[in-house]
């Protein structure tokens, strides 16, 4: 018992003295005024030394994505510093490859504004902006998944690609934190902004808006997102989906159908049980509808005795194999756990498909290919 308490006393003073550190370097230590020059010189902020630069960056409203709170446990918030932004910290190793290294990417939430900085950001993430939006309806999906439909107010439009996502702000006990959701609306519909949320046990993003009513006011930055549909008509498109991984697939499937009405499309969702699935007839209809869109639901549990179900059953990456033909022009877009991406992805290569042509966001890595976030982490 002795031992116990002498080393949670021993791990409590560390804990002290890390805060200690903490705020004597903000409060104690005056690193005046800095400039940060964004893009050579397009851009000159100044700022408050002291602070992390993602807090410079959003200050200023230029809105870096973060899923964390600056915690550098999520390794969105990549920027290239050219100048002035010190060692890279080992907090910052688990998500920068060596090329990132010696190309200047850091995680902004981990960089010390210090010193003038020297940044090179992407123009489309300058291009990101701060909603207002209010709810204008919410309506369950499953047991524990919600669709939520927000009304822009303030910008009243956003203009965003299919399968790009969103950071919604949520309030939580030590302040605002922000947590990707991806936009299942498609993009004709500028003026609205429909999530899929499953409720995480605990979640405090996911009980937020769970609890939102309609008329309730929501704030968010977007869009992010690298998901990019090929212009090319006659590409089909591929779309595999486990869980909420259907919100950025509708909104590409919805998308294709009102821009490219032939177009070839394939649709894969797999759940667990009946209980997980939802937009099934929504997609059936639209396939009666458009003959190019073919559409296939999979179970991987068994059935219930007395249960029914009309689709297919089995990992849904086994659905892909025996559906798909090999040898087809294809652009495939996946979302889901990451044990689905990876079987689907090797589906597809075996299928002829090239890792460019494969975009992908598993649940479990973040942004692994700069694809959309799936509206279920938190």
């Amino acid at each position: 018992m002795i031992y116990l308490v002498s080393i949670a006393m021993f791990v409590g003073l560390l804990a002290a003295l890390a805060l200690f550190l903490i705020a004597a370097e903000r409060f104690l230590l005056d690193y005046g005024i800095c400039k940060v020059s964004v893009n050579a010189g397009e851009r000159v902020l100044e700022v408050e030394g002291g602070q992390s630069l993602l807090e410079a960056l959003g200050s200023q409203e230029i809105y870096v994505p973060s899923a964390c709170g600056g915690q550098g446990t999520c390794g969105y918030c990549k920027v290239t510093v050219l100048a002035g932004g010190g060692p890279v910290l080992p907090t910052e190793l688990p998500y920068l490859a060596r090329k990132d290294i010696r190309a200047g990417l850091r995680l902004a939430c981990q960089v010390k504004v210090r010193q003038d900085l020297d940044l090179r950001i992407p123009e489309e993430i300058l291009n990101v902006r701060l909603y207002s939006a209010t709810v204008e309806s919410t309506r369950d999906l499953t047991y524990d998944t919600k669709e939520i439909r927000l009304r822009l107010l303030e910008p009243p439009q956003i203009a965003h690609r299919a399968g790009q996502y969103v950071q919604i702000q949520a309030p939580s006990p030590a302040g605002p934190v922000w947590r990707a959701y991806s936009i299942s609306s498609p993009v004709h519909e500028p003026g609205l902004v429909e999530l899929v949320v499953r409720l995480v046990p605990g979640g405090i993003a996911s009980t937020y808006l769970h609890n939102l009513k309609a008329g309730d006011a929501v704030t968010f930055t977007g869009p992010f997102g690298e998901f990019r549909l090929n212009e090319e008509p006659e590409t089909e498109v591929v779309c595999v989906a486990g869980g909420c991984g259907l919100a950025p697939i509708k909104n590409i499937v919805e998308t294709i159908l009102a821009r490219w009405p032939d177009r070839p499309t394939r649709l894969f969702f797999g759940c667990r049980t009946t209980r997980d699935v939802f937009y099934y007839e929504k997609f059936k209809r639209l396939a009666a509808d458009h003959p190019s869109l073919r559409v296939v639901y999979a179970l991987s549990d068994e059935l219930e005795p007395g249960e029914k179900w009309d689709g297919e059953t089995g990992f849904i990456h086994l659905s892909v194999d025996r559906f798909l033909e090999p040898g087809r022009k294809r652009q495939a877009f996946l979302c889901g756990p990451p044990v689905m991406v990876e079987a689907v992805q090797r589906v597809l290569e075996d299928k002829g498909l090239a890792p460019k042509d494969i975009f992908f966001d598993d649940f479990g890595t973040g942004l692994p290919q700069g694809a959309a976030q799936a509206a279920s982490t938190a």
